[in-house]
């Protein structure tokens, strides 16, 4: 039978109750896509790293790869709110780095969609007359 690592032989890493899984649930239901970057379409994915210090609470985040500024400053936003548990390590005060990828995509609520129609008459197959095309455009804002 193995005998169990202690702590002292190691220095734990955080953790965030619910693991990965309730980091990404966290931070996709606080954040919010920035309103002036509907205009430009941006989509993609902000690459930042935080400062954790010892008492779990995220102190400083930098930003590894940008996207669009309010992006950016959303991304810094969301994960300053983030707040780990960390275990006791001999007295000592350390300071943790965690990378982060926080994708934006714009959802249908922030796109404007335009559905085009095209009605056209149905005559009988004997008569080779053009029929008449009715176009309809349907502008949806939600």
């Amino acid at each position: 039978m193995k005998k169990e690592k202690k702590h002292r032989n190691f220095i734990p890493q955080p953790d965030y109750p619910g693991g990965p899984k309730g980091i990404t649930e966290f931070i996709y239901k606080e954040l919010k896509y920035p309103e002036d970057a509907v205009p430009h379409k941006v989509e993609g994915t902000v690459v930042l790293k935080a400062e954790i210090n010892y008492k779990g609470d995220v102190i400083d985040a930098k930003i590894i790869s940008s996207l669009f500024p309010s992006c950016d400053e959303e991304a810094i936003r969301v994960v300053k709110l983030l707040k780990f548990k960390i275990e006791k390590i001999r007295d000592l005060k350390v300071r943790f780095y965690k990378t982060f990828n926080i994708k934006f995509k714009m959802s249908i609520k922030n796109t404007e969609m335009i559905v085009n129609y095209i009605v056209l008459k149905s005559e009988p197959k004997k008569q080779k007359l053009e029929s008449p095309k009715i176009i309809i455009n349907y502008k949806i804002n939600e």
